[in-house]
């Protein structure tokens, strides 16, 4: 697939108003795609501040990830090696106590054909539960990622990086003991293959 190919896909996305009568913010599609990309970030939605400002993960839960991950700013948002494709590309607004799920159009519409056009991916973080059972289908976030093992070498679950995850990271101490080391490893062998 020509890298021509995903731009001009990734223009046409960028230009989506499908949901437009749906959002509580105009739309603007939030995502980061590469022909050449080697590691797949798969999340939820964006946030407000992520939405106002169009860039992924620009926010505290970006923070986090990439603490996560071992990697800074210049790599995870280097393209050329990071894709960051999330379930919904726009802000879904909020319902109950956080954000709404991500409204399914963005999925249905374009993120295979995204997908299909990145053949390098070698591994993917499924971050948080709406990519977990997008590509694992339906199961236990908490399973998953102390499990992380059984889905690599393709997959890598994750909770996502919300302030939330504080207190999910200890009601679950053997998170950073035994996940976020494997985490960074995989990473880094994926970003240098």
């Amino acid at each position: 697939m020509s890298e021509t190919g995903l731009e001009a896909l990734a223009i046409r996305v960028r230009a989506c108003r499908v949901c437009v009568d749906a959002l509580p913010m105009e739309p603007r599609p939030v995502f980061q795609v590469s022909s050449t990309a080697r590691l797949l970030i798969a999340s939820q939605a964006p946030g407000t501040r992520v939405q106002a400002s169009g860039i992924p993960f620009d926010d505290q839960s970006g923070e986090r990830l990439r603490d996560w991950m071992g990697i800074d700013q210049s790599v995870f948002y280097d393209a050329s090696r990071v894709a960051i494709v999330p379930m919904g590309f726009c802000y879904p607004g909020k319902r109950g106590g956080g954000d709404a799920p991500p409204r399914p159009e963005c999925a249905e519409l374009w993120r295979d054909d995204l997908l299909a056009r990145m053949p390098m991916i070698g591994l993917t973080l499924l971050v948080g539960t709406y990519a977990q059972r997008d590509a694992l289908g339906i199961g236990k976030m908490r399973d998953r990622v102390r499990h992380f093992s059984r889905y690599l070498p393709r997959y890598f679950p994750l909770p996502h990086p919300s302030w939330r995850s504080r207190i999910w990271s200890r009601n679950n101490p053997w998170f950073e003991t035994e996940v976020l080391p494997a985490l960074k490893q995989q990473v880094s062998q994926a970003l240098a293959m």
